[in-house]
This record gives C-alpha cells, sequence and structure tokens, in this order.
C-alpha cells in the first residue's frame, strides 16, 4: 500500500508524463516535398520579369556597341535604363543609381566610348572597341561593368528586401525570378534544358560541381523548404527563418565565389609570354567582371550582408578601381608582372572573409557546366 503522499507524487509524475507525451505528439514536423510546387510562379513573378527583360535591354545595347563602328547615346541608354516607371531605380540601392543615371556615369562613359576604338596604352581618351569588348578610358567593359554591378545594386538588393518582408508563398516565387533561376531547377546555363538559368543563377550553377552539396544544391533545397515552412503557416517560423538566412549567405557567398573566379582568369590570361591583343582584352573583360560583382554588394544594408563596405574598398583597391578620380584597370594588362599579385591578395581577403577552404578556392576557378558538360 502507497503512503498518501507516495500516492501523490506517483499522480503527478503520471500526469506530467502524459502531458509530456502529448505536447511532443502536438509539435508538427515540416514535411519538405522533394519539387517546388510552381503552379503561381508566373503570375507572382511579372515585376521580377520586368526587372531582367530591362537589364537585358540595357546591357545588350551597350553590347550592340561592341561592334566598330556601331554607336548609341546617353539618351537613348537613359531611357532603356527607365522605360518601366523606373522599376530599376525603384528597387536598385540608391548608390548605384545614381552612379549609373549621372552625368559623366556609367551610361554616359558607355554612349562616349562607342564607334571609337581603344588601347590600354592610350588610356586618356574616351575608351572604344578593344579585342570584341566596348571599354572606358580606365579598361573597364562598360557592358560587364553595367550588367554585373546590377546583380547586386538590383537582383540581390531585391532579394534581400523581400527576405525582410513577411515572407509568402508568393515572394519565395520571387525570390527564385530575381535569381534568375525557375521551379525546374535545372543547374545549368545550356541550351539542353528548355528553361536554362540565366543572371546569377547561371553563375551559381558553374559554381557548383553537381554533387548535391554545391551552391545550387543549398539554394534549391531551402527554396523548397521556405515554401513548405510557409504554406505551414505559423507551426513553422523556425524553418522559414532557417531557410531566408541559408539563402541570403549562400547567395553572397555565390557571388563572392566568382569574384575569385574571375581573379584566377585574369592571372592564368596574363601569365602567359607574348600576350596577344586579344588576351589583354579577354583579361580586361574578366576583371571588370571581378570588379562588378564586388561593387555590387556596396550599400547593402548592414545584417544582410557578410562582407563590409571598407572591405569591399579594399577589394576595388586591388584591382585599381577607385569611385573617385582616375581608375586604372588597365595597368593590369600593360604591367601584369607588378599588377598581378593584387589580385592573389583579393583572392586571400575574400577566402578570409567568407571562410573558404583551400579546396573551395580552387573549386571557384572552374566552370563546372562546362567541366561536367551539363
Amino acid at each position: 500500500m502507497f503512503e498518501k503522499g507516495q500516492l501523490f507524487v506517483l499522480i503527478f509524475i503520471s500526469i506530467f508524463g502524459f502531458s509530456c507525451e502529448k505536447d511532443e505528439e502536438s509539435k508538427k514536423q515540416l514535411v519538405i516535398p522533394t519539387v517546388y510546387n510552381s503552379s503561381g510562379f508566373q503570375f507572382n513573378t511579372t515585376r521580377e520579369a520586368a526587372v531582367l527583360n530591362q537589364i537585358e535591354a540595357v546591357v545588350g545595347e551597350i553590347e550592340r556597341c561592341k561592334t566598330q563602328g556601331n554607336t548609341t547615346t546617353y539618351p537613348t541608354l537613359l531611357n532603356l535604363y527607365n522605360i518601366e516607371n523606373p522599376i530599376l531605380t525603384q528597387i536598385g540601392s540608391a548608390g548605384f543609381d545614381g552612379k549609373i543615371q549621372s552625368p559623366n556615369g556609367w551610361l554616359y562613359k558607355a554612349s562616349l566610348a562607342s564607334g571609337k576604338s581603344y588601347s590600354p596604352i592610350d588610356s586618356n581618351g574616351n575608351g572604344g572597341v578593344y579585342g570584341g569588348y566596348l571599354f572606358d578610358e580606365a579598361g573597364l567593359d562598360m557592358a560587364e561593368l553595367v550588367e554585373k554591378t546590377m546583380f547586386g545594386s538590383v537582383m540581390y538588393k531585391h532579394g534581400t528586401d523581400l527576405m525582410a518582408g513577411t515572407a509568402t508563398t508568393a515572394t519565395v516565387d520571387q525570390l527564385i525570378a530575381i535569381l534568375g533561376s525557375n521551379p525546374g531547377f535545372p543547374n545549368t546555363s545550356s541550351s539542353k534544358v528548355p528553361k536554362p538559368d540565366v543572371f546569377m543563377a547561371k553563375y551559381v550553377a558553374r559554381r557548383d560541381k553537381n554533387d548535391g552539396t554545391g551552391f545550387y544544391s543549398q539554394l534549391k533545397t531551402n527554396f523548397i523548404k521556405l515554401q513548405a515552412a510557409v504554406q505551414g503557416g505559423s507551426d513553422f517560423y523556425k524553418e522559414r527563418d532557417e531557410a531566408i538566412v541559408a539563402i541570403r549567405q549562400v547567395w553572397e557567398k555565390a557571388m563572392a565565389a566568382t569574384v575569385v573566379n574571375y581573379c584566377k582568369t585574369v592571372q592564368s590570361t596574363l601569365s602567359n609570354t607574348n600576350l596577344t591583343e586579344a588576351q589583354k582584352a579577354s583579361a580586361l573583360h574578366s576583371l571588370t567582371e571581378a570588379i562588378g560583382f564586388t561593387y555590387g554588394l556596396k550599400g547593402i544594408a548592414t545584417g544582410r550582408k557578410v562582407i563590409s563596405d571598407d572591405q569591399i574598398k579594399q577589394l576595388l583597391v586591388l584591382f585599381n578601381y577607385t569611385e573617385t578620380g582616375k581608375s586604372t584597370c588597365y595597368r593590369f594588362a600593360l604591367q601584369p608582372e607588378k599588377e598581378l599579385p593584387k589580385l592573389e591578395q583579393a583572392v586571400s581577403l575574400i577566402k578570409s572573409i567568407y571562410g573558404f577552404t583551400d579546396q573551395e578556392i580552387s573549386d571557384f576557378s572552374k566552370n563546372w557546366i562546362n567541366e561536367q558538360g551539363r
């Protein structure tokens, strides 16, 4: 027979244990599907499609002038930049918007360079066509500078704005769209698939070894998780927030990894002896892409990126780019033995900022879409 006190303890333990079991039973588990629900994707992403189309129109007009003799005008480029209400100004970072539109800004410089020829040796003019690319007087490929900067200042900026708001199923669709991907997650920019990755998604795919653990795979996993968590409601806020943080961090890391890729490309190209003009032009083209991906993150709010604006400035200095005064990017083509060590410093800084391993840095030098023929 139990004493009264013992009986009370046993009853309490029994009730408490039963309650805990019920709590555990009532705690829902997020069921994550294997595929993304694309039913509302096209309807939800009309704005993002307009953004990408407008960027493509601006860059396409500049690229048209890569052919010797083709010209464009500053008003023409401004009109293309502002034609959609002006959507790029609305969602882009203020610093970039002023840089591209202002008199003596990038669109103006592109118009000045069009129809002319350029040589790194004579860098005091207005720029022009060199080796199949349109450069300004500093040796910056104008199409790449404008486009790759917008990968950060417009696309990533818009993405982080979306992630900072209240996530809905439409939000998830919009994040995928502004990245340049689609619900099929092809992990390739090849025409072998009906809807390949474009814009930033293409570069995420290039940095992914397609082994299920790379940047692209991580983004796909977390987009599907985010959609499931949002659909699940308040029971899954924790999982929702985890997915958002992962998407933002992987997106930024893929951009940084691509800067590493272009640094390695410039090093490889300019380390050759008896450089041709085509090799020099190609190296300046790649250097500009590294500058654009880096500059695009400047001005993104603290807490929405890992790299600081001071660190971005350090990288730009190593690339011979300055926002005030004259940039001297062309010197990489003229004095590679003197300038190339700066790129190794840049890679080391990026490695330190993001905690990349030696193996990752090595892997970033490759375009895995081409390597694997996918």
